[in-house]
């Protein structure tokens, strides 16, 4: 049985999915965009699957009146979209996304059409900003690691 771990960006919530995901999704309907911050949404069904919280509780926001969003009350990363057929996660939010492909688009009405275009668009590594004054020479990330941890955050953290 494959097993899939995740949480929200600053560690306050985590979780763990058993099972074979069937339904890897991107939503681009206005809704979704609107609840991720994004051009689209993302999301793993979880229907079906063996789900638990691991760490913490997400917080709610009825999106519509069959819709809830779970989403982290402390970093608000997008957790959840929660409908009367079932949760699914976003995709981003498991420590390994490259696992859990989008095989289907949904909310195409909704699509901004330069999103078919994003590839195109020239590509730089984040190194690539290391100009001299750059804030990144001196970057400290306090972004939870993609894996489980027993305690976060960490004591010793300036």
């Amino acid at each position: 049985m494959n097993t899939y771990t995740g949480g929200c960006q600053c560690g306050a919530i985590r979780f763990r999915v058993r099972g074979t995901p069937s339904d890897s999704s991107i939503c681009h309907c206005r809704m979704c965009q609107k609840a991720f911050g994004a051009y689209y949404a993302p999301l793993v069904s979880v229907r079906g699957m063996d789900f638990e919280w691991t760490r913490g509780q997400p917080k709610k926001f009825r999106s519509s009146n069959f819709v809830e969003r779970g989403f982290c009350g402390d970093c608000g990363t997008p957790l959840t979209y929660e409908a009367p057929d079932g949760m699914a996660v976003a995709a981003g939010a498991f420590d390994d996304p490259s696992q859990l492909p989008p095989t289907i688009q949904w909310g195409v009405e909704g699509k901004i059409d330069f999103v078919d275009h994003l590839h195109e668009l020239p590509g730089e590594r984040t190194e690539a900003d290391l100009t001299a004054g750059s804030f990144l020479h001196e970057l400290v990330s306090y972004q939870h690691p993609d894996h489980d941890t027993s305690v976060w955050p960490p004591e010793d953290r300036a």
